[in-house]
């Protein structure tokens, strides 16, 4: 037991050890506090080490009312003008040429686009909740629809090439022609399937969006864009670039100047689907550039690019309904096959079918030459 005296002569030892373990805290927090202010002076710290989030907001504002409106309308115009062009090439049974089966595969390629646009508008606009089935479908079906109707239409270059600067050879090979067209046009669309495999392979849902690409610096993003480029813009420019310049001064050495009116339409179809996509690949070029150089870190540039693609990437969407419009208005025979095909299914009286057709059938009865295509004038 301890005792009173002892108590009393034990307690002032525990108050000075009270009183000194008090001031050691009070020293601590002191150089604690000095420590904060001084050594952590967030007056001389570079905000600008630290990376700052870019904000889209604008852009995804523009992307709701534009690619709801544009894509509605190329949808509906697409599948419309498709449709009556193939129902057309078989109600009548016109494929006689190559170019007929060369364009009977392009309206199958810019109707198959079609039907996928209600799909890209539901990527641009909202989360992607459909899962990366129909994703990967929706990817490959644009960049099948995308090779094989430029493919297409370098063939159809190649072919009038042969058709009116090779004529005598054209001629003699004639009845081997709408075979070999079939054939190749199996071809094309093999070939189409196998530049879209990345797509099928590497395309998944990011950020819930739709992208074969992890970010604006992926480098499969380089790559696939400039495959793009290569091999379904540039190779085909260049091989219509050659066939179309040769057919051109054949013509011009020619004295019958009829036969212009048969590539007519052809030079009309490939003049649209260029002015379609020129924007397109000049801004995917770029794109491609910057993304090959890590990107970029300016908020305002990535937004413009991203308004430039998209405008530039609805206008290139175009030409999946503007081709069956050109037939329409260029074409002669096609107009008036079509108009029969409507007079048929009773959309048309047969008074305004021969007010359309009769006046027109007599002026070019006399231009309808072997040389002629089913959508020459």
């Amino acid at each position: 037991m301890i005792s009173v005296s002892g108590l009393r002569s034990l307690l002032p030892a525990v108050l000075i050890w009270i009183m000194n373990f008090k001031s050691c805290l009070s020293q601590h927090e002191e150089n604690s506090t000095t420590f904060n202010y001084t050594d952590y002076n967030y007056s001389g710290v570079d905000y600008d080490d630290f990376p700052s989030v870019c904000v889209k907001e604008a852009n995804r504002q523009f992307r709701l009312w534009f690619m709801s409106t544009f894509y509605s309308i190329i949808c509906f115009l697409g599948l419309a003008g498709n449709l009556l062009v193939i129902l057309t090439f078989f109600y009548f049974k016109r494929l006689k040429t190559m170019t007929d089966v060369y364009l009977l595969n392009l309206s199958f390629a810019d109707l198959l686009f079609a039907l996928s646009l209600p799909f890209w508008a539901a990527n641009s606009m909202a989360e992607w909740v459909l899962g990366l089935v129909v994703c990967k479908a929706m990817h490959t079906i644009y960049k099948v629809s995308f090779y094989s109707s430029m493919f297409l239409l370098s063939f159809i270059s190649v072919d009038r090439y042969f058709a009116i600067s090779k004529a005598v050879s054209a001629h003699r090979h004639r009845s081997q022609a709408v075979f070999l067209s079939k054939v190749s046009s199996a071809v094309i669309w093999v070939m189409a399937l196998i530049f879209s495999t990345p797509e099928m392979k590497y395309t998944t849902i990011n950020n819930n969006t739709c992208t074969p690409y992890t970010s604006n610096s992926d480098r499969l993003r380089v790559s696939i864009q400039a495959s793009q480029i290569t091999l379904a813009f540039a190779l085909p420019l260049l091989v219509m670039c050659i066939c179309y310049s040769s057919i051109v001064q054949t013509l011009c050495q020619a004295r019958n100047f009829e036969r212009n009116k048969a590539i007519k339409v052809i030079l009309a179809v490939v003049a649209v689907f260029l002015v379609c996509q020129v924007p397109y690949n000049l801004v995917l070029f770029w794109t491609t550039v910057v993304t090959a150089q890590g990107g970029t870190k300016d908020c305002n540039y990535d937004n413009r690019l991203l308004y430039a693609t998209d405008v530039t990437q609805c206008v290139a969407f175009l030409r999946c309904c503007l081709n069956p419009f050109v037939y329409a208005f260029i074409g002669v025979k096609f107009r008036h096959d079509l108009l029969k095909l409507l007079k048929d299914l009773g959309c048309m009286s047969q008074e305004r079918f021969f007010r359309y057709t009769c006046g027109r059938r007599r002026s070019s009865a006399a231009n309808d030459t072997e040389t002629t295509t089913t959508f020459s004038p």
